[in-house]
């Protein structure tokens, strides 16, 4: 039986975040705001300064490139999942993934790299 790893800590909450500077919705704030298409600052530099050590990257079995994927609404919480914000255009940093065997919405998602599937399939890496 798989075990869930244990989150990150602090968890990134955005809209906890946004509750107390008084803001009580996420998406009409952005949305009223005119920063619909962009990653809040506070949730780039959160992300941007986050360490993962080596051994939880380490036990990263499985990845999904799933557009409705919760962190999304962590970084821009009006995001509709139709253009190319969050589209994954490099595998370069693979190499931190020792243990990866299976890659999920490699087709659907936000992967955007030529050949990915070619790339995962080279490592050993299947994808759905």
């Amino acid at each position: 039986m798989r075990r869930c790893p244990e989150p990150l800590l602090p968890v990134y909450d955005l809209p906890a975040r946004l509750a107390e500077q008084g803001i009580g919705d996420p998406a009409s704030y952005v949305l009223e705001n005119g920063l619909h298409a962009e990653v809040l600052p506070e949730s780039r530099a959160y992300f941007e300064t986050l360490e993962i050590p080596d051994e939880l990257l380490a036990g990263i079995e499985e990845l999904c490139f799933d557009a409705g994927a919760d962190v999304f609404r962590h970084c821009a919480p009006a995001w509709d999942g139709e253009d190319d914000l969050f589209d994954v255009r490099s595998l370069d940093d693979l190499d931190l993934l020792p243990n990866l065997r299976e890659v999920t919405f490699a087709e659907d998602g936000v992967l955007a790299v030529p050949d990915a599937t070619e790339v995962f399939a080279t490592r050993g890496i299947d994808t759905d």
